[in-house]
């Protein structure tokens, strides 16, 4: 449930809960113990899947009463969530965004989790979830809500615009083999750059700049959560490579492209070799009947060897002061089980599961040829990091930077060091 939609406006959206969530108290409104309102954002065919899965719901619990409550505007939904606790009318359970999720936990307003999941009422063990997926919504001392689904960055491909550039490989084929290096991931560039084609589209936020340090083997924040790309070597270098392929054309930042020649009107036409994107884009190819001209691979490296990267994700929160605690936890661990999370995803859903035992839903339809990707990504990969997602608009600015260099000014040393500046004096790390 992680649609492109949310995505683009999270990323431009400010943070809409600056104001301090730890100031708020009380109790919720409610007080029926068997009678529970939930709510999200969504498109309407995912608000109708919701829906239906609530209908299911009540089925099996005859004696529990579930309401959705949808927001229909990203940017819209965590500033009325925060109104919401603000006024104790808040839902007892609700979806936090992954640029969100680490301020609401400190704002002490999400219930503990951890003795609950491993509870025998548990269907969702925290070892039943990938352990990368968590980022922010998990801390030293408890798990405040777990990853309601998930959808790695994979990089899309155009078989038709590679042919077109002269490329004869295949990315996927190439991967299989171990041979998906960054040297010829880049030459295909060139050769789409040389034939008057757009080589890659990325999306300007989080998951691309801390993707391609990890792929290229650096390292963006270290194990206290402390930004240290600016004094890695390895780090500094990748991303001068990733500002000279957009300051020369070669790549091209997906936000920036102008409105009505968008990044999926440019894939779709065959006119970029590679997108960033995840499981949702063959909503994109199908409904441009183009589907077969795609496939799917992982972030290059320079040996070869698959490496983490970025996997965007929500989570699905109980609210503290919740009178229906019980009734919560069921429909909570029952949305997020393998079993509710095939009932979400299945039929052409639109994101790839955070929880072991419901794969097959991204594997039965044969599509794209090698869907495994979405999984093998997921498997290794990493959530937000909790240091940006934990203070409104920090992550934002981060991308805000990364976008001037994107866009030629600066190198990558005072970039990376402007980065660590912004993030230390919002942080304590």
């Amino acid at each position: 449930m992680f649609s492109k939609s949310r995505r683009l406006i999270a990323i431009g959206a400010a943070a809409a809960i600056a104001l301090s969530m730890a100031a708020c108290s009380g109790t919720s409104a409610k007080s029926d113990p068997n009678s529970i309102v939930w709510s999200t954002w969504g498109t309407p065919e995912e608000l109708t899947r919701f829906n239906e899965f609530n209908t299911e719901f009540m089925k099996r619990h005859p004696d529990i009463t579930v309401k959705l409550q949808p927001v229909a505007s990203y940017a819209d939904y965590h500033s009325k969530l925060l109104a919401q606790l603000t006024s104790n009318t808040a839902p007892d359970v609700f979806y936090v965004g992954d640029d969100k999720i680490g301020q609401f936990v400190a704002s002490k307003r999400l219930m503990p989790l951890t003795d609950l999941m491993e509870s025998p009422a548990s269907q969702t063990k925290p070892d039943d979830f990938f352990p990368g997926l968590f980022g922010a919504a998990k801390t030293d001392t408890d798990i405040f809500a777990a990853p309601n689904d998930s959808n790695p960055d994979v990089l899309w491909y155009d078989k038709v615009a590679l042919a077109n550039a002269g490329v004869t490989e295949d990315p996927a084929t190439l991967a299989a083999a171990g041979e998906w290096t960054t040297a010829k991931y880049l030459e295909m560039n060139d050769k789409l750059k040389a034939a008057g084609l757009t080589g890659s589209m990325f999306w300007n936020y989080w998951a691309t700049h801390y993707s391609w340090i990890s792929s290229q083997g650096g390292t963006a924040f270290d194990e206290a959560g402390k930004f240290v790309a600016n004094t890695d070597k390895t780090s500094v270098a990748a991303v001068e490579e990733l500002g000279k392929n957009f300051n020369d054309g070669t790549f091209v930042v997906a936000d920036t492209l102008p409105s009505g020649a968008g990044a999926d009107s440019v894939f779709v036409t065959h006119k970029a070799g590679f997108f960033s994107q995840g499981r949702y884009t063959i909503g994109t190819v199908e409904s441009a009947g183009v589907q077969d001209d795609y496939d799917i691979v992982a972030w290059p490296t320079p040996d070869g060897t698959p490496a983490p990267t970025g996997v965007a994700a929500s989570y699905l929160a109980i609210n503290a002061d919740t009178k229906a605690k019980d009734a919560a936890f069921t429909f909570w661990t029952e949305f997020l089980s393998a079993e509710g999370q095939t009932f979400r995803l299945g039929g052409g859903g639109n994101a790839v599961p955070s929880i072991k035992g419901a794969d097959d839903v991204v594997l039965k339809d044969g599509y794209p040829a090698h869907a495994q990707t979405f999984l093998d990504m997921r498997d290794i990969g990493f959530a937000g990091p909790a240091t940006e997602a934990s203070v409104p608009g920090l992550s934002t600015d981060v991308s805000d930077k990364m976008l001037a260099f994107y866009q030629g000014k600066g190198d990558a040393q005072s970039t990376l060091d402007d980065v660590e500046k912004l993030i230390t004096s919002k942080t304590s790390k």
